[in-house]
């Protein structure tokens, strides 16, 4: 007697971005934003239609904006949507979530923190518009909707799959402006690939994630104010008086590898400090950890680990809405 053998339903959430962009034709690769149209997370599934091949696929539109318009207000939607189909679908395998490539890693990580689901969510994005000659697009949805369906990637955390790459979202930031091989995480490479024949992993992450997470953002409205203050040479702490003056409830210091922030920022960080904002020393050189300086901890500043500015931000403000204190958050910071 033959049975019939059934896909695994995986919920597609689109939010825009490159992989849902139209250009003007098939080499606008570049200013395609220009024509001015995107496709919703349905339409984007109709051009790419092999995606059926591989599961039982529920699209859901959230919205179809560029990423560089993705904020708290999205993100505390793809919260309630995710958390609401995995309560309400059991037989749910995983959930993909469709964005632009430009804030894609701020995203990841946000959900990486804050959702309550052990369904596998993975982040996919392209590089060249569904439109353009050798879109990514495509592939990369289909390998993110292979790669949530595997029973393997459960408990990994939310992940980013582009260029049959599987990467971690605590880790993994942009590096290019154009090349496809964009997704990197630098100090320690890819979870796994997604290949034609399997979904494979190597290593898996060991930092608290989600459904493991303390923080809750049902209930809020919006996060406390975080500024980033980067440095750079002659930087006189102007932008973090603007911070302080606009109502930060945190800085973070984008400064120099190791973890130094300017001279002329050194005072200013130390004013905010002094007025209770919570200072984070991260660096602008996109790889390895900030330690506990002499300086660092006489000014009271904290470090954010290996994180790098961005993601260090978003720690810090969900850190701020269960905390004010300096050493729970310096522990948050060596957790998650």
């Amino acid at each position: 007697m033959m049975t019939t053998q059934t896909k695994p339903r995986v919920a597609v959430i689109g939010t825009g971005g490159t992989i849902a962009s139209v250009g003007k034709g098939p080499l606008d690769i570049l200013d395609y934003g220009a024509n001015e149209t995107m496709l919703h997370v349905d339409e984007i599934i109709d051009r790419f239609p092999e995606v059926h091949d591989v599961a039982e696929v529920v699209p859901i539109r959230v919205d179809a904006v560029p990423s560089t318009h993705v904020f708290f207000p999205i993100w505390k939607e793809l919260v309630e949507r995710i958390e609401t189909l995995a309560a309400e679908d059991r037989e749910l395998a995983g959930v993909v979530v469709t964005h632009g490539t430009a804030s894609l890693e701020e995203t990841a990580y946000f959900l990486n923190l804050t959702l309550h689901v052990d369904v596998p969510v993975v982040m996919v994005g392209a590089q060249r518009p569904a439109s353009a000659l050798s879109t990514d697009a495509g592939m990369n949805l289909v390998n993110g909707v292979r790669t949530a369906a595997s029973p393997h990637s459960r408990g990994l955390g939310v992940l980013v799959v582009l260029n049959d790459e599987i990467q971690a979202a605590r880790e993994v930031t942009k590096t290019s402006t154009y090349r496809m091989q964009t997704f990197r995480s630098p100090d320690f490479g890819v979870l796994g690939h997604a290949d034609g024949d399997a979904i494979t992993y190597y290593r898996q992450p060991v930092r608290r994630r989600m459904p493991d997470t303390e923080f809750d953002i049902r209930s809020l409205d919006t996060l406390p104010r975080v500024d980033i203050a980067y440095t750079y040479t002659g930087s006189d702490g102007t932008a973090v008086k603007a911070f302080i003056a606009a109502g930060a409830q945190g800085i973070v210091s984008a400064g120099f590898a190791p973890g130094f922030c300017g001279p002329g920022d050194l005072e200013p960080l130390q004013e905010a400090v002094s007025q209770g904002i919570v200072v984070v020393q991260s660096t602008r050189a996109g790889s390895g950890r900030t330690f506990k300086s002499t300086r660092i901890a006489r000014h009271g500043f904290l470090i954010a680990d290996n994180l790098n500015p961005q993601k260090a931000r978003l720690l810090l403000a969900l850190a701020l809405t269960v905390t004010r204190d300096p050493e729970e958050i310096a522990r948050i910071f060596a957790t998650y």
